[in-house]
């Protein structure tokens, strides 16, 4: 990494879908047979463990709300892409989710803090005011910047990018087309 703005008090939080794995396009990653990491992303993270004190993924997982998986099922995937993670030399040092369904009401889905909050339980020592979240939508930068968090919005869509633009006061601090292209140029 370039510039080393960051150091071991930094936590980074990371989204999952469409940051450390490839989106599927109307669908959810059940299993791990229907997992890809995103291109670069296994070396982004090994890099960033290097950097940051903490690493944690705060992921919305309506698929569960839906009936489509289990918690169990989650769990293995989590489980098999943490190993291939620590294999690549990274590491996760947590992974919050969220099973509500977007229409529940009081739901812990982003951009309600509640992951981060939980987060913050567990590891006290977090500041949110020296904390990054890395996402992919737009309610990944709502949820940064709530928390007082430098943000890095990762799209190649400009249509996303423009409606950030329209829809808030705030834009994010970066945006880029991955997390390796973030890792090599933007940390």
């Amino acid at each position: 990494m370039k510039n080393q703005r960051y150091n071991d008090k930094f936590t980074l939080f990371l989204d999952r879908d469409g940051v450390i794995n490839e989106r599927l396009p109307a669908a959810y990653v059940r299993s791990w047979s229907e997992f890809s990491f995103a291109p670069g992303a296994l070396d982004a993270i090994a890099v960033c463990s290097s950097i940051f004190g903490k690493i944690i993924i705060i992921t919305n997982q309506q698929g569960i709300g839906k009936g489509l998986m289990t918690e169990e099922e989650l769990q293995l995937v989590h489980n098999k892409m943490v190993n291939a993670i620590e294999k690549a030399g990274g590491r996760i040092d947590a992974i919050y989710h969220c099973p509500d369904l977007r229409t529940k009401p009081n739901n812990c889905r982003k951009p309600n803090p509640t992951m981060a909050l939980r987060a913050k339980k567990d590891f006290p020592s977090i500041d949110f005011r020296k904390s990054v979240m890395v996402g992919d939508s737009i309610s990944d930068m709502q949820f940064g910047m709530a928390l007082g968090m430098e943000t890095v919005f990762i799209t190649s869509n400009q249509d996303e990018v423009q409606r950030l633009v329209e829809g808030e006061k705030a834009l994010p601090n970066h945006i880029f087309h991955s997390l390796a292209q973030w890792s090599e140029k933007g940390v």
